[in-house]
């Protein structure tokens, strides 16, 4: 039993050095070091507890990877109406300033404050209701509603 407790105590430094560091890796490391500790209590050998914790460990850093990898393109957080709550959102613009071919700008009222806005390149400078499609510093990009 003392060789499981050696693993158990390596885990839960993993565990710890995991929560100031933030990073999963050492979390599927110290997952190892469980499996390792489940191989001693159940009376392996040391080379195969260290299989375990080889096998368990390297896997879960693995699938941590392919993980990442799958999620597929980052969104812009500009363009992210989960990470910005005005995407979406319409706002009412009376006029347009500008020539062809653009940019045309206009300044509205939007959230008890002036913005300046953009509209989207093929857009049609006409007064009306616009959709905010992204945020640049602070200027909204505006479209046309669809």
């Amino acid at each position: 039993m003392n060789d499981a407790m050696v693993w158990l105590g390596l885990a839960g430094g993993l565990v710890i050095l995991e929560i100031f560091t933030g990073t999963f890796y050492l979390l599927m490391l110290a997952f190892g070091m469980l499996a390792g500790a489940a191989a001693a209590w159940t009376g392996l050998s040391n080379p195969l507890q260290m299989l375990c914790v080889a096998i368990v460990g390297v896997t879960g850093v693995l699938l941590l990877r392919l993980r990442r990898r799958g999620r597929g393109a980052e969104v812009d957080a500009a363009a992210d109406p989960n990470v910005n709550i005005d995407i979406g959102q319409s706002l009412h613009v009376d006029q347009w300033q500008g020539a062809a071919p653009g940019p045309y700008m206009a300044r509205v009222a939007y959230r008890g404050a002036q913005w300046d806005v953009e509209l989207e390149a093929g857009g049609q400078p006409l007064p009306g209701t616009f959709v905010i499609r992204e945020m640049r510093g602070s200027r909204l990009l505006v479209s046309a509603p669809y």
